[in-house]
């Protein structure tokens, strides 16, 4: 039996991040004195607490926000 295959599109695209985004991300998550230790310790606990599909979801819902919400 041929299996079907899955539509992983999902729709249109709504965000696109760049290279220099994502390096940022990694610099403060993984390299900053600052930042890293606090940032490494919510991911921890989140991937040890949420499923695949909660962190995806957070994840998207805070990035949607962060685009409707002024800088502070």
């Amino acid at each position: 039996m041929a299996m079907q295959p899955i539509d992983l599109t999902g729709g249109k695209s709504v965000y696109c991040f760049n290279e220099t985004q994502i390096k940022s991300a990694y610099e403060l998550a993984f390299e900053q004195s600052d930042t890293a230790p606090r940032i490494q310790a919510e991911l921890d606990r989140l991937e040890r607490e949420f499923t695949r599909n909660e962190r995806a979801a957070l994840a998207f819902v805070v990035i949607d926000r962060l685009l409707k919400t002024p800088e502070a």
